[in-house]
């Protein structure tokens, strides 16, 4: 049983076959994991139920703050050269920062995906991951400081 989130192996909770030195080399000496007898399977189930109650709690509260955000522009202002050129870029954390600031609501800069650099003055999509299932486009509207 799994007593911690393993990349490609499984979540918190989670009985799952692995090759034995795995298990017996890695998993349990760095205590991610332990041997499952038939009680610890029954508590793997508990954490299995409460992740899962966890984890449908997270996905409401992420659905109200997306319904929140969802056709709300975000204003960030930089300088800029001639053309709209910004002297740098409009960054996930700018970009948190000016949705804390403006809309009230406090998200983290990880969860913000700008998949290329914002350089540019004018509006600009990305989209913000509130929770494994729940993502919001919102728009950044990048204008040129006076």
């Amino acid at each position: 049983m799994l007593r911690d989130d393993v990349e490609g192996v499984g979540h918190r909770g989670d009985v799952v076959d692995v090759s034995e030195g795995y298990g017996r080399n890695f998993l349990v000496p760095k205590g991610l994991a332990i041997v499952a007898t038939p009680g610890i399977q029954a508590q793997a189930e508990a954490m299995r139920s409460a992740r899962l109650r966890r984890d449908a709690r997270d996905r409401v509260a992420a659905e109200e703050v997306a319904v929140k955000l969802a056709g709300r522009p975000v204003t960030v202002t930089r300088r800029a050269g001639e053309g709209g050129r910004l002297f740098g870029s409009v960054t996930s954390t700018d970009i948190a920062e000016a949705v804390a600031g403006q809309l009230g609501f406090e998200i983290d800069r990880k969860r913000v995906q700008v998949d290329e650099p914002i350089r540019e003055v004018g509006s600009h999509t990305v989209i913000v991951k509130l929770h494994a299932d729940v993502q919001v486009p919102i728009t950044v509207e990048v204008t040129a400081q006076a």
